[in-house]
Order: C-alpha cells, then sequence, then structure tokens
C-alpha cells in the first residue's frame, strides 16, 4: 500500500508553544479522519531551550518519520544548532521563517529549500491576544490541506479553558495565518490523501504502555519519575484509583522496585516505571524477584547512555543490562514493543507473562515511541490478563518451591492457612527454606529455567511479515521504520522478509529457524553503536551465514531511506558460498 503524507517542523523556543501548536494539529488531523503521528525533539532543560514538534501527516497508519520534512515553519532561531541535523530537508521543502528573527541560518539552508518570509510576530501583535504559534498553525493547516472547521475545533477545546479573550485571539490568530497561505504552493504529497474510518485513537507509547498495564490487571505502581517514562506515571496516576489500584511515589528507584516487589508477595500485580538509570538501580531487586519467583514488571522506557547521556532523544541502548544485567544465573523475561500502538498490547502480555511464570518481565520501550503520539485504528480486544498459578485454601504440606514438571509452583496469598513460606533472596530448598546444599542449588536453577524454556508463547513471540530469500531482523522502534523501507523495496521488486522479536528473552531458537527458514541473507538494523541485538542473536540463534549489520547510534532518528540503501545493495549483491 503506498502512503500519502507530508512531514511538517515546527520549531522555536522553549515557551514558543511549538509543542502546543502541533498537538492541535495532530488532534485537527485525528478529527479531519487522516492519520499522523507527533514526535517531540527538545533538550534536557527544565524551562526554555529549544523545542520542536514534528509530524508526519497521512492516509494510511504511519509510526515512522519520513526522510524529510517538506514544510519547515521557525517561530524563531534560538539553538537551532542543536538539533537542526534533526531536521533534514530536501530540495523543494517549503521553510517558513520569520524576518524579525534576523537570517535563516547556513545550516538549515544547505538543502536549498524554496524559502518564504512571513512576518508571523508583527501579525500576532496586531490582533488582541494574538499567538505567533497560532498564526503558524493556521498557515500549516492550510498549506496541507485540512479541514478549517477540523482545526478551529481543536483550537476552542485545547484553550476555552483559558478564557474567552485567549481564545478569540487564537482564532483570529488562525485565521491570519489561513490568509497569509493562500498564495503559497500546497506540498503534493497530499494530492490523493482521503480520510479514514471513525473509531481512530490519538494515543502516545507511554500512555499505551499504560492501558496496557491496567488491561493485564496491575493494580499497584511504585515509581521514581525520570525522564521519558514519568509520562507512564502521570497517565496511571488518576487512572489507578478508579480501579480500585494505588500509585506510590517512592523515594528513589531501589524502593520503588521494592515496595512493587512486596505488594505482588500479597497477591497484587505490580509494576513500575524508569529509564536506564533508574533500572541499573532496581537490578538487585529484579534479582531477588528472579529468586524468590515473585512477579513483577518493569518498564524501561530508554534513552541515550551510558551514565546521564541524553535524557530527552531517544537510542536502543538497555538490552544488553535487561538481558545480562543480574547477577548469577536469573533467567528472566525481557519483551519489547514493535511500535506505539503495540505498548499496550507488549505491556499487557508482559503482566500476564509474569504472572503466570511467576518472574520479572523487563518491556524495553524507548523516547521514541513513548513520547510521541499516532493515531492509530482501535486494536482488537487482548485476552491476556494476569493469572498467577495460586495455592489451594488449605495449603497443608504446602511447597512453596516445589520442582513441578513445567517448573511453575503454586504461590500462597499470604494469611492462607498452611501457606506460610520464606521469600528472601537466599538460596532454598523446595520449603523455602535457606540452603547452601549443591542439590538444591541445582534443583532451583534447573526450575527457574525450565519454566521460562518450556513455557508456550505462541504466535506472538515476533512480528513476522512478508517472504523472500532476505529477512530484516529488527526490534523495538526501528520496527516501523524497517517496515516502512520494506514497503518501498517491494514496490521495486525487492522480496523481503520482517522479523522482529517481541520477546527478546528467553531466546526462542526453534521458532526463529521456522522465521528464517528459505533466507539466505539477513539485515539486522537497531539503533545503538555496538550492535546489542546483532551480538544478542549470534550468541543464541543460527543466523544467515550472509548476515549484515546496520547500527544507527542515536539522537538522529532512524529513517526509511537509509534501510532501503541498504536492502538495494544486499539485493544486488552475489550470496556469499558457505
Amino acid at each position: 500500500m503506498t502512503v500519502n503524507s507530508v512531514s511538517v517542523a515546527l520549531t522555536g523556543s522553549g515557551g514558543t508553544g511549538v509543542m502546543t501548536a502541533g498537538q492541535i494539529l495532530l488532534d485537527s488531523v485525528a478529527k479531519a479522519g487522516w492519520y499522523g503521528l507527533m514526535a517531540r525533539s527538545f533538550g534536557p532543560q527544565i524551562r526554555g531551550g529549544e523545542a520542536a514538534a514534528l509530524l508526519r501527516i497521512a492516509d494510511a497508519p504511519v509510526q515512522s518519520a519520513d526522510d524529510a520534512y517538506d514544510v519547515f515553519v521557525a517561530l524563531d532561531w534560538g539553538n537551532i544548532q542543536r538539533f537542526a541535523s534533526e531536521i533534514p530537508l530536501h530540495s523543494g521543502s517549503l521553510l517558513i521563517t520569520d524576518p524579525a528573527n534576523g537570517p535563516v541560518p547556513d545550516l538549515v539552508l544547505g538543502t536549498e529549500p524554496q524559502v518564504v518570509e512571513i512576518e508571523l510576530s508583527a501579525i500576532a501583535k496586531g490582533i488582541p491576544g494574538g499567538r505567533p504559534n497560532m498564526v503558524a498553525l493556521g498557515l500549516v493547516g492550510e498549506l496541507i490541506g485540512l479541514r478549517h472547521d477540523a482545526l478551529e475545533q481543536r483550537v476552542t477545546k485545547a484553550l476555552a479553558r483559558k478564557g474567552d479573550q485567549v481564545l478569540a485571539g487564537a482564532l483570529r490568530s488562525l485565521e491570519a495565518g489561513v490568509t497569509e497561505a493562500k498564495g503559497l504552493k500546497r506540498p503534493p504529497m497530499l494530492a490523493a490523501m482521503h480520510t479514514a474510518p471513525d473509531g481512530r485513537w490519538n494515543i502516545s507509547g507511554n500512555e499505551a504502555t499504560g492501558l496496557g498495564a491496567l488491561s493485564g490487571g496491575v493494580r499497584f505502581v511504585a515509581a521514581y519519575p525520570i525522564t521519558p517514562a514519568t509520562d507512564v506515571l502521570e497517565w496511571l496516576a488518576p487512572q489507578l484509583p478508579k480501579l480500585d489500584g494505588a500509585l506510590v511515589q517512592a523515594e528513589d528507584e531501589l524502593a520503588a522496585i521494592n515496595m512493587c516487589l512486596g505488594a505482588s508477595f500479597g497477591g497484587t500485580p505490580a509494576l513500575t516505571a524508569t529509564s536506564g538509570p533508574g533500572y541499573s538501580l532496581m537490578t538487585e531487586g529484579l534479582g531477588l524477584a528472579v529468586a524468590s519467583e515473585t512477579p513483577v514488571v518493569v518498564v524501561d522506557v530508554m534513552r541515550g547512555g551510558p551514565s546521564t547521556g541524553i535524557p530527552t532523544k531517544s537510542e536502543q541502548t538497555d538490552l544488553n543490562i535487561a538481558v545480562y544485567g543480574l547477577h548469577g544465573d536469573a533467567p528472566h523475561l525481557v519483551l519489547a514493543p514493535t511500535g506505539i500502538d503495540d505498548c499496550l498490547f507488549t505491556t499487557q502480555w508482559a503482566v500476564y507473562l509474569a504472572e503466570a511464570l511467576q518472574t520479572a518481565a523487563v518491556v524495553l520501550s524507548d523516547q521514541a515511541m513513548g513520547q510521541s503520539r499516532a493515531i492509530v485504528d482501535r486494536p482488537a480486544p487482548i485476552p491476556y490478563r494476569a493469572a498467577r498459578r495460586t495455592a489451594p485454601a488449605d495449603a497443608e504440606g504446602y511447597h512453596r518451591y516445589a520442582l513441578t514438571a513445567d517448573g511453575i509452583s503454586p504461590m500462597a496469598i499470604p494469611g492462607t492457612p498452611g501457606g506460610e513460606y520464606t521469600a528472601d533472596g537466599l538460596e532454598h530448598n523446595e520449603y523455602g527454606t535457606p540452603s547452601s546444599q549443591a542439590a538444591h542449588h541445582i534443583a532451583q536453577l534447573d526450575k527457574r529455567r525450565r519454566k521460562l524454556d518450556h513455557f508456550e508463547y505462541g504466535a506472538h513471540w515476533a512480528a513476522i511479515e512478508g517472504d523472500g530469500p532476505l529477512a530484516v531482523v529488527t526490534w523495538g522502534s526501528a520496527t516501523p521504520v524497517v517496515r516502512e523501507a520494506l514497503a518501498r523495496a517491494r514496490r521495486e521488486g525487492i522480496s523481503a522478509r520482517l522479523v522482529a522479536p517481541r520477546l527478546i528473552a528467553p531466546a526462542r531458537p526453534v521458532e526463529m529457524a521456522a522465521a528464517l527458514e528459505g533466507c539466505h541473507r539477513a539485515l539486522v538494523v537497531e539503533q545503538n553503536h555496538d550492535g546489542q541485538l546483532t551480538r544478542y542473536l549470534r550468541a543464541h540463534y543460527d543466523m544467515p551465514r550472509d548476515s549484515y549489520a546496520y547500527f544507527h547510534p542515536g539522537p538522529l532518528a532512524l529513517r526509511p531511506a537509509a534501510v532501503l540503501g541498504w536492502l538495494r545493495k544486499l539485493s544486488r549483491e552475489p550470496i556469499q558460498e558457505t
């Protein structure tokens, strides 16, 4: 399917209202019946700094940025050097600038866009309560052919609470922007746009994660705020009490993970959300979850690292620590959603798996998915809900860590008669009594590994699409980019398939072999510097001998054209002899 789309960048210093304008534009796009995606680029400052609302508007679902932006509206040039490289243009791009802000910086003009000067600030000053961002919003809406009533309705909904004067000024500014756009050439990408059916959602990855947690049965959340995961907590905070749940802001990440373990020990499915630095602090608690077989879900919304890294930019850099970061032999679950909408399914599935397998489940989202918004089709109902194997009401002769065939033992709820047991970090026997005997240690190691390896995960372990002798293996937020590149490749006659593991650990070698059957060549695509997924695949899977890897570190977004370039190259080269 060919996607007709147009990409728009709205930029300015913090406080100019570009994020507000971008959000209203995306809401208006949804109201008009189109699809869209909005990413945000900003610095680590609490206030001020740079800001950019980066949108792609389309007639089909999109969760990947395009290769370049067709319309670039700069409210000012403050701090543009910090993020100009994140906003690639092409020779046909329309760049709208306010002459009051001085000349267009050379680093923006490198691709020779069409520059149009419009006095956004002067127009706004001539309107009581006028704002340049609303002038820009009206201008962009008219350029892309957005229904004016849809735009006006969303502006009214967003600003009505600010009072009649503010709303009147915004609407007049909107009209002024529409007038300024009348003489400009519209981008050709929307010529064939058509509207989509009703019933779509306008949702961010972090909101979808929160919804997946609640739908899966989570009723307790403890966390410490950290960018870019805080949005998950802010969304969950007012929702949990409606379901007789609770959210606690802990004093730090160590307290958060241990609070979650306490709630889970008491029978309540629990979750925490964090990012790389916070996850590092939680690893001891995760080890306790594995050893005591206490279910818990940790959502890691990844950002650039190491250490503090780049808090507001995206990078797939926590796979190594998520898979290998616990001391000792500590098998656990690691999952990764394949897109913004899939954050709902993967988180809900993670809750189900953690409860069913009585272990820790780590969900690797990232800033690109978590803090971007997309207009998506309403998802189908998801059947997975928390289902823990509990001990019977009268648990006489109860063995908490009994060596069952599938490795999963009944877990008594505190207060169950005869169901008392020790659940600490020491190795233990079947009763839970601490033990340093080799036989007990090996038996429990085998038990904890067996329950993960022998569980039937079904087809959800990966997204597998297409066919052909070339496979592209990717994960997480790189998946929509690869998916679009593959669609373009198919239009050029290149046959290739997508394999995007949703279940990273435990490894599924039999399933991967089936997914790669008939493939003579593979390309691994990921957004980090050292190829963490590539190394993991080589360690645990029999990949095609003729395999390649494309590592793309952040903070620059992965683009479909770069992946397509690899597909073109690999489709022309002869297969290496084995």
